[in-house]
């Protein structure tokens, strides 16, 4: 089954431009899944019936697979037999009518501005390091980018004098993103004076540099957030879409309109921006029962 799964994942790196984490995640699904048919005696795509799919799933939830990992092996297998049909290698999709399980949706966690302005405070300014953490947290809560584009930016993507950022999201969608003055004097401050220092080879175009010189990981940024995140006594959940979740919720709370808000965000979709309307709502609330006399 190999063969398939190569032509499926050619198909959504280069026809629909999704980014490897996906792709990966779709090969490891259906990995699985072929592991699966190789016990039920299944050879080829077009033998696949929907009772051997729902089999597997169910399967997935006898052993406390949750609501959310099930439901995307459900749009992995969707997905890889309607690029079999849409080549006409077959007929029909037998998971066509395979019904995702009901995910509860959770509110992301944000932080206050409060929360956000101690955990900003946190980097030393006084050497190196301390400039790019410092630029680099600034950064991600004034643009609301992802850890993986702020990881990936290269200094040439960076504009202080028009306060704006290019990045890269998803399937290297490009976008432009509007960078406030304090992230922006950092991030010039880190420039002029850290980076200059941290950089080993002139030919070294990332805009943020571990400690040999080289650009720096996600895994590196985590873990130098996590270290903030504890010295400002924040909790544990604290992660790089935390700032990413306060960003939005703070936009929208001060009277940024969705429309913008998905823009900067590079969502494709309106609705994955809506769950954030949820959560200012949740506050008025809040806010309504803890003032108003006859609440």
């Amino acid at each position: 089954m190999n063969s398939w799964i190569e032509q499926f994942s050619h198909y959504l790196t280069v026809e629909r431009g999704l980014a490897k984490n996906t792709v990966d995640s779709y090969r490891r699904d259906l990995n699985n899944f072929f592991e699966f048919l190789g016990r039920e005696k299944v050879s080829s795509p077009a033998d696949v019936k929907r009772e051997q799919i729902t089999r597997y799933l169910m399967g997935l939830k006898k052993t406390g697979r949750a609501a959310s990992t099930i439901s995307r092996n459900v749009a992995s297998i969707r997905s890889f037999f309607n690029f079999l049909v849409q080549d006409n290698l077959i007929d029909s999709n037998p998971s066509q009518l395979v019904k995702s399980p009901r995910i509860e949706k959770k509110l992301p966690r944000v932080l206050t501005t409060k929360e956000v302005d101690r955990l900003l405070q946190q980097p030393r300014n006084d050497d190196q390091a301390g400039m790019r953490d410092k630029a680099m947290l600034e950064l991600l809560y004034a643009s609301g980018i992802r850890v993986s584009e702020l990881v990936s930016l290269n200094v040439t993507d960076f504009s202080p004098e028009a306060g704006f950022l290019r990045c890269r999201g998803k399937g290297m969608k490009e976008r432009i993103v509007p960078v406030g003055s304090v992230a922006v004097k950092y991030v010039r401050e880190y420039l002029s004076l850290g980076r200059q220092k941290m950089l080993k080879r002139r030919d070294e175009h990332a805009l943020f540099l571990n400690h040999h010189g080289r650009r720096l990981t996600r895994q590196g940024f985590w873990k130098i957030l996590k270290k903030y995140a504890r010295q400002s006594k924040l909790s544990d959940e604290v992660t790089p879409h935390t700032l990413r979740h306060s960003f939005a919720t703070h936009l929208l709370e001060n009277g940024a309109d969705l429309r913008s808000v998905q823009e900067m965000l590079g969502h494709s979709d309106i609705s994955t921006t809506q769950i954030y309307t949820q959560i200012t709502r949740r506050k008025i609330r809040e806010v309504y029962d803890k003032t108003h006399p006859r609440a």
